[in-house]
């Protein structure tokens, strides 16, 4: 294996099925190694927009915890109440634990596709992340 960029049309990528071996499956290939760092730009904004979402409506929660555990005292009521903010925060820690897995599976693969030493596979990585970038970055302001 080549420890240098080389270019060519012939590359193993990720797994043993995806031997690439004409121009147009080295096409091919780039394409989708562009759309995986577009996808990953994508999820990285995702994360954000979520966690943001999250931490916004986790005060409401915290307050309406409060008043119906008031309620409750001052009913007399021996039931215990069932902690909605812990099992909200727990679904949407684990919510975030499931996207951040994604985010480094995709960035993984990326990586292994880059060290194919294909320079047009670094290429459409380059290229994928500054697409999903420029494409996902505007969505950050709609927070």
């Amino acid at each position: 294996m080549a420890m240098h960029f080389i270019f060519s049309n012939e590359v193993v990528l990720l797994f043993d099925f995806w031997n690439v071996h004409s121009p147009t499956g080295m096409a091919l290939s780039v394409v989708v190694v562009l759309l995986l760092a577009v996808l990953y730009e994508g999820i990285k904004v995702g994360k954000v927009k979520l966690l943001h979402h999250d931490l916004e409506s986790l005060p409401a929660l915290i307050d309406q915890e409060l008043m119906e555990e008031t309620d409750q005292e001052s009913a007399g009521s021996d039931l215990p109440t069932v902690n909605r903010t812990r099992r909200r925060w727990f679904l949407c820690h684990f919510g975030q634990s499931l996207i951040h897995v994604a985010q480094v599976v995709i960035g993984y693969f990326m990586m292994l596709a880059v060290m194919s030493y294909n320079t047009w596979i670094f290429l459409g990585v380059v290229l994928g992340s500054a697409v999903g970038y420029y494409l996902a970055y505007p969505l950050l302001n709609m927070v």
